[in-house]
């Protein structure tokens, strides 16, 4: 089983081995082994938990430094729609882009404007599509990874119309190429991420073969230098109008954004990855058949949320309502301008993971779910997680692929030592006797 690609790495030196990551992972991807938590990789989708959890600060994101953007004659910033919320009292969004380009970027490319392209792609899917209802947005990769691992059912459900940010890096690299003549290995497309699965994605793309995206840059690091940026130029008359996108697109940076671009009601919006665990198992088991889209986000608030980000989600959400008070409803220039394309669809039909799978076969995996099975009559049931696994099942099935021992629960320890002692005990006294 091919592992995927993880944004999450762990700093040995900071970790205490708690249990805080292990009980909040929502996909029991996290392990306690010698005093150090471990991430299974093939588990993890990148939603960030562990990070947002950790009290020692010892879970990390992947990103690419801001070093990096020197290897390229030419670089385009994408920010997303989140980045705007992240400043106090900007009035507009061509301030941030604006910056982007003060600071050194060559030029921008709003993932906002190509939200806006998704948003009527998705309308014209639906439409054409009642006979898949309801629909799944593929926009959040932790949520398309979720399914893939843990929801096959749900598989044929998913939009196959590539995610705003593949989208933006696709049209922004045409467009640098067109009016540079540079070939596309001196052209950087850079997005400004506010959460470690849109890295993932990058380097593990789904549904297409390889994203244009050459790098990530996190919000939370660039975050300081595009505001002495904004700073320098915001007393600035004559700024560019840099814009693409109008409400529509902005509004993907909250929770129920993207759904509010269909210009329907007949949706269902969910935020945080507890809650959209719960509308998935609904979804599976054929609760919801009334709705046509489901919107999904795995951070609270939305892209907000992200990890990477730096304000409070909730007055993020503010901040995005009041630039949209003077927005168009979208950039029509830009929808009416780009023709639908191929490219803008998955290329490849992604495919069940079935990273739980005990064995590999059906006979070898019957055989081993008896042998968990017999293993958790052993154990308490109390799920504690002493023994560094999430809940007693866990160990018990690390017991079974050969990754941990019984030994590992605290409480067979005991019951083993208690044992011991009564017998040093009986032993004694028949001595003494």
């Amino acid at each position: 089983m091919d592992n995927f690609y993880t944004a999450v790495r762990l700093e040995e030196g900071l970790c205490r081995g708690c249990i805080n990551c292990i009980k909040r992972c929502p996909t029991q991807a996290i392990r306690v082994r010698n005093s150090k938590a471990v991430i299974k990789t093939e588990f993890c989708i990148s939603c960030g938990e562990c990070i947002r959890i950790c009290p020692y600060h010892a879970k990390k994101s992947i990103f690419d430094p801001l070093a990096s953007l020197n290897q390229f004659d030419y670089k385009v910033a994408l920010p997303a729609p989140s980045l705007y919320a992240q400043f106090n009292n900007l009035g507009s969004t061509n301030l941030v882009l604006n910056g982007l380009i003060n600071m050194g970027f060559d030029d921008v490319f709003e993932v906002s404007g190509a939200a806006e392209i998704v948003s009527a792609l998705t309308r014209k899917y639906i439409k054409e599509h009642r006979d898949r209802l309801p629909l799944i947005s593929t926009a959040c990769p932790t949520i398309t990874r979720l399914i893939q691992i843990r929801f096959p059912n749900l598989i044929e459900n998913l939009i196959p119309i590539i995610s705003p940010v593949d989208l933006a890096a696709h049209l922004a690299k045409e467009r640098a190429i067109n009016n540079t003549g540079l070939s596309p290995d001196k052209i950087g497309i850079v997005f400004i991420s506010p959460c470690p699965a849109k890295v993932s994605a990058v380097k593990n793309p789904i549904g297409i073969e390889k994203s244009d995206v050459n790098l990530v840059l996190s919000m939370e690091n660039i975050y300081s230098r595009l505001l002495v940026s904004l700073n320098e130029i915001k007393n600035k008359d004559n700024l560019e109008d840099l814009t693409m996108s109008g409400k529509i697109g902005i509004s993907w940076g909250g929770s129920g954004g993207e759904a509010g671009g269909l210009l329907s009601d007949n949706y269902l919006a969910a935020d945080g990855i507890e809650n959209v665990i719960r509308i998935l198992e609904d979804l599976e088991d054929e609760k919801l058949r009334d709705l046509e889209f489901i919107e999904l986000n795995a951070c609270n608030g939305g892209c907000v949320g992200g990890v990477l980000t730096v304000e409070n989600p909730f007055l993020a959400k503010v901040k995005i309502k009041r630039l949209r008070k003077n927005m168009p409803l979208e950039k029509s220039s830009l929808t009416n301008y780009i023709e639908e394309e191929p490219y803008m669809y998955w290329s490849k039909e992604i495919e069940y993971k079935p990273v739980y799978q005990l064995g590999g076969n059906m006979h070898e995996s019957i055989n081993m779910l008896r042998e968990v099975e017999t293993i958790l009559e052993k154990f308490p049931g109390l799920d504690c997680g002493s023994c560094g696994a999430p809940s007693c099942r866990a160990l018990a099935e690390d017991i079974v692929r050969g990754q941990a021992s019984e030994n590992n629960c605290i409480h067979i320890v005991r019951d083993y030592i208690h044992k011991l002692s009564e017998d040093i005990y009986l032993l004694d006294a028949k001595k003494i006797n």
